[in-house]
């Protein structure tokens, strides 16, 4: 009795698994399901989760990756604005956006078969958006005249443009230049308008260097000239206050000459021992005589 029980209740399971196999699918995040009918797309399913669908042949359930994917085109030659082959490469980051759409445009939603038609059309905007902007917006020694990030929008305007109006499913989420080439022959002709341009730039520095050392020059010029005025007045107010003074003493050393001979030896001999001072002198050699025993002897009064 116990193992028919088992064998039923084993058997209850199997078949609820066999009915919901049939009858449900599940979708996961980074999927987006599209379901057919008799081979026709009829619905989709973009969020995560159990779906109810009908068993095969009547309905099939395919499922598309709906997270981005990374397209790289070819590195191909274009000729620039100004007449200059430039190689150069893009990436590009698209997604599906409506699967009802994009399933029957890729037989069976065949990533593959989009890549391949989004390089065609990669490739013809990257040209056409290339064939309007100067090497110089690509390739320059000022980085400020650099228009990368223009010619990207500009490419991806275009590409966006396209998709919708052949009805793709697809949304571009990001493109951008990868790599760039120059033809090796324009790469001497580049490299010698670059050293011209550089060339300018440390001219122009080299200018404003010496401009700015002339003002600091003449201004320091000015400035010593002050400097050189002002202590030249200065020497003259001294010089007239000294010559005032010897002036007023000439007259009286005129009359006594030894007094004066007496007075600047003693200024010397005070600007000798100034600071402690050892002093070993000749007592002939002025102003040192000052301390001869002739000098410093008393005459006895009378």
């Amino acid at each position: 009795m116990k193992k028919n029980l088992l064998t039923i209740i084993i058997s209850a399971v199997l078949a609820l698994i066999f009915v919901l196999l049939l009858f449900v699918f599940q979708v996961r995040k980074s999927e987006i399901a599209v379901v057919t009918r008799f081979g026709r797309v009829d619905r989709q399913k973009p969020d995560p989760g159990a779906y109810f669908r009908l068993p095969w042949p009547v309905e099939n359930v395919y499922r598309l990756d709906q997270r981005i994917q990374n397209f790289e085109d070819k590195f191909t030659e274009t000729l620039t604005g100004d007449n200059n082959n430039l190689l150069s490469t893009v990436y590009v980051g698209w997604r599906i956006t409506d699967a009802t759409t994009f399933f029957p445009k890729f037989a069976g939603g065949s990533v593959t078969a989009a890549e391949r038609m989004l390089e065609d059309i990669v490739g013809q905007a990257k040209a056409a958006v290339i064939g309007k902007h100067p090497l110089g917006d690509f390739v320059n020694a000022n980085e400020q005249q650099l228009k990368f990030d223009v010619i990207e929008n500009e490419i991806k305007t275009i590409v966006a443009a396209q998709l919708a109006t052949n009805n793709c499913g697809i949304s571009v989420e990001y493109l951008g230049i990868k790599k760039l080439g120059l033809p090796e022959s324009v790469t001497q002709a580049v490299f010698d308008r670059m050293a011209k341009e550089r060339g300018v730039l440390i001219s122009k520095l080299d200018n404003e260097g010496r401009s700015r050392a002339d003002i600091i020059r003449s201004a320091a010029e000015s400035e010593a000239a002050k400097m050189v005025s002002a202590a030249e007045g200065q020497a003259r107010l001294i010089r007239g206050q000294g010559e005032a003074v010897a002036a007023e003493v000439l007259p009286v050393f005129e009359k006594n000459p030894e007094l004066a001979k007496t007075l600047l030896r003693l200024e010397a001999l005070e600007a000798a021992t100034k600071e402690r001072t050892i002093l070993i002198f000749d007592t002939r050699t002025p102003p040192f005589d000052l301390f001869s025993g002739a000098f410093m002897t008393n005459k006895p009064a009378k």
